[in-house]
């Protein structure tokens, strides 16, 4: 059965198509290279022993998306990635994340309506819930104005698939909102490879263990929490592959309630920032150095997951710890700056 997984030479992309190919699917893989490079390739096929088809693609390209589709008539299913996604580039650059995030949803969305019967995963985020009134957030936490362009895109993705699914019965999606995914395979062949300065908390953070950067800044220590840092709910990566996986078999099986569905996918555990230093820290033996600094625009305070609805309905849950996922991030980072 092929696979489309668009942007699966990105972070979740990329051990999403290594969870894939171990379970025999056929995988094609679009990607700009905007945020990747071709290199990942060899780790997924190190990983699988079996290279996945790739495509140099711009899915901004409406005529490039529609020859694709011709081209492979036989896509079982779509799993879509292709996005920007840093918070704060979103919030000076949004323009480029309405054109990047949302003008490509609807490019695959077109191709998929002309489809008899087609499986969606969509890559969303719990940004779409701002700051929630209540913790652990479940699905039902109602969606708030965003806090960044970036949220605001995953909001408008979910909207646009929603509707396109109430009048066309053959697009049978899941939207899978997560929260902070983290880490990197276990072999140590694929992770987090940020193309300049990082956007994310735990790259920053190996690469100051590396010395490949001076200082951690720390946004925000006055926040009203235990130690007034921000608490996220931190995910390991293949515990997050392994989920698309599900959700997409539970579509091409026809297991789903609804044409439509949404699940949280997190640990259902909230850590400070402070705490996933201490993390690193242990499993790194290395201090590191870090500065608390002012709030950052478009961050919200807490967020960590209700994960009920994906362990009951989906079958589906995380297995790693912080510090099993922090450690093998510090493996990566070890790993590719020898």
């Amino acid at each position: 059965m092929k696979i489309l997984v668009t942007g699966g030479l990105g972070f979740i992309g990329s051990h999403t198509t290594v969870e894939l190919q171990n379970k025999g699917y056929e995988v094609v893989i679009i990607d700009d290279l905007s945020n990747s490079t071709e290199k990942v390739l060899d780790g997924i096929v190190a990983i699988t022993g079996k290279k996945p088809v790739f495509e140099k693609l711009d899915l901004k390209e409406k005529s490039k998306v529609e020859d694709f589709f011709k081209r492979h008539q036989d896509i079982a299913g779509v799993i879509h990635f292709a996005a920007s996604k840093a918070v704060g580039e979103s919030v000076e650059k949004p323009l480029l994340y309405y054109e990047n995030n949302i003008g490509t949803l609807v490019y695959l969305l077109k191709e998929l309506s002309k489809k008899q019967r087609s499986s969606f995963i969509f890559s969303s985020s719990c940004t779409v819930y701002g700051q929630a009134d209540k913790m652990p957030i479940t699905e039902d936490a109602p969606v708030k104005a965003a806090e960044s362009p970036y949220g605001n895109t995953k909001q408008i993705g979910e909207e646009i698939i929603q509707e396109t699914c109430k009048v066309t019965p053959g697009i049978n999606a899941i939207a899978l909102r997560y929260f902070n995914p983290m880490g990197a395979h276990p072999s140590a062949e694929i992770g987090e490879l940020p193309i300049g300065v990082p956007q994310n908390l735990v790259p920053f953070i190996t690469q100051t263990g590396a010395g490949i950067r001076e200082q951690i800044s720390v946004f925000g220590g006055d926040y009203p929490t235990e130690d007034g840092t921000c608490i996220r709910d931190y995910i390991h990566v293949v515990d997050l592959a392994k989920a698309h996986v599900v959700a997409l078999e539970r579509l091409l099986n026809a297991k789903n309630e609804e044409n439509y569905e949404v699940f949280n996918v997190g640990t259902g555990k909230g850590s400070s920032v402070l705490e996933a230093i201490q993390s690193f820290e242990r499993v790194s033996g290395k201090k590191l150095n870090y500065k608390i600094v002012g709030r950052r625009p478009g961050d919200i305070m807490t967020a960590y997951a209700d994960t009920t609805k994906a362990n009951e309905v989906l079958g589906w849950k995380a297995e790693s710890t912080l510090d099993e996922a922090m450690k093998s991030a510090w493996l990566w980072e070890q790993k590719i700056r020898k």
